[in-house]
């Protein structure tokens, strides 16, 4: 593993792995397999620690929430801890009503059996055609293999089990020092469409070795939440079933971490960097995307209004297809800028498509239409506001809108 690494980003004091793994942290196992959910491809898959591990979790915001996010939420306010989580790909399990919260509840028993570890230890998660109740018989037989086949060398297969339209699977992967011992935090993830802030609207799965309390862990998942998961967009709609869980083994040996710890910056820093990859891949891989489009609001009064403005004009459809189209329409930023509901003063904002100016105190500037062509072809396109408001600041992702978002979505249940 030691040629994968990349150079130590010293202002971070974290290392950046070329090749994550989910499995990198120590104690974590996991499979991958077809079940027959889906035709084909892979649709179930199995996280697992050898250990009950400190555990954290965010949701959906959705008023239609799935029933596995119950069982979830059930798990974890026994005790805070997590051992492993069953998910299936393909069918969502959501507004199937009673008799999908029981199948939910089956999984976890299931697992729960073959595992010999209690039920609340274990959490379920489904993804993928609403309305659709799961195939209880082959889902049985499923995590019974899953069981069989956990190890370490399964990360191929357990990314492949969570997509649903995604293009290619996500992870991240970082190291660092905390008290002179080496601690890992890896992440995977899946997010393609129904992709949109106010958590979570996809599922990611972070896993560290790290000694850390889930009170602790909990509270540092919701704020990097808000920094990265919560600053993506895709298409406006917020899904059913989607979550950010969080589990650390302790088996790196540390003093548990709080934010009083000496090395607690360093792994916020890590943590986000883990966050925020997993973010930006899946705004990247928005269906029918061409590339990934990066919006950063400088000179906000508040954080919360920075990052409002620029979620509003990352999340605009005519901006969006501008960008598709590499028409360098610098209206439709001021536009959704004006709509965002932040204060400022029209007569003091700027904007830059790239590093073209196109606005400047309020009023358009002379631009170089090629040049900013050029850098609405660029992959990331990247679009800079300054409000002239305040010292605060905030970075919001998206993609752009093709008309592939439209054939696929079109069809995506027949």
């Amino acid at each position: 593993m030691e040629q994968l690494r990349i150079a130590v980003r010293e202002e971070n004091r974290y290392e950046v792995i070329q090749n994550p793994q989910i499995t990198s942290p120590r104690g974590f196992q996991v499979s991958g397999l077809h079940a027959g959910i889906k035709r084909k491809r892979k649709d179930m898959g199995l996280l697992f620690c050898q250990v009950p591990a400190s555990a954290a979790a965010v949701y959906t915001t959705n008023r239609f929430q799935a029933p596995p996010l119950q069982v979830i939420k059930e798990g974890l306010e026994v005790e805070g801890r997590m051992q492993a989580m069953v998910v299936n790909s393909g069918k969502a399990n959501a507004c199937t009503g009673l008799q999908g919260l029981e199948d939910a509840r089956t999984m976890r028993q299931e697992a729960a059996g073959y595992l010999a570890i209690p039920e609340h230890l274990i959490g379920v998660i489904s993804t993928g055609v609403i309305g659709e109740r799961l195939p209880m018989d082959r889902v049985k037989k499923g995590i019974s293999r899953l069981v069989d086949s956990l190890g370490t060398e399964g990360h191929e297969d357990f990314c492949q089990s969570i997509l649903t339209t995604d293009t290619c699977t996500k992870a991240e992967e970082v190291r660092l020092k905390v008290e002179g011992r080496e601690v890992r935090v890896a992440g995977v993830a899946k997010g393609s469409g129904m992709i949109h802030p106010n958590m979570a609207t996809m599922l990611a799965f972070i896993n560290t070795d790290v000694a850390i309390e889930s009170t602790v862990l909990q509270t540092l998942l919701r704020k990097v939440t808000d920094e990265t998961f919560n600053m993506i967009t895709v298409d406006g709609d917020c899904s059913t079933n989607d979550m950010v869980s969080v589990m650390a083994s302790g088996l790196a040996g540390n003093t548990p971490l709080t934010e009083d710890h000496p090395d607690w910056k360093a792994f916020y820093q890590a943590f986000k960097h883990v966050a925020q990859g997993l973010a930006q891949k899946i705004a990247r891989d928005g269906e029918g995307a061409t590339r990934l489009v990066e919006v950063t609001v400088t000179g906000g009064e508040t954080t919360e209004e920075a990052r409002k403005a620029a979620k509003a004009v990352v999340g605009s459809n005519l901006v969006k297809t501008a960008i598709y189209g590499a028409d360098p329409n610098w209206g439709r930023i001021v536009c959704a800028l004006g709509y965002s509901g932040v204060l400022f003063h029209p007569e003091t904002v700027e904007v830059y498509i790239g590093s073209v100016c196109a606005v400047q105190g309020g009023h358009p500037v002379p631009m170089d239409e090629t040049a900013a062509r050029q850098e609405l072809e660029k992959d990331p396109v990247r679009i800079w506001i300054h409000l002239h408001q305040g010292a605060s600041e905030a970075t919001a992702w998206g993609c752009d809108l093709t008309y592939d978002y439209v054939r696929i979505n079109a069809s995506y249940r027949t």
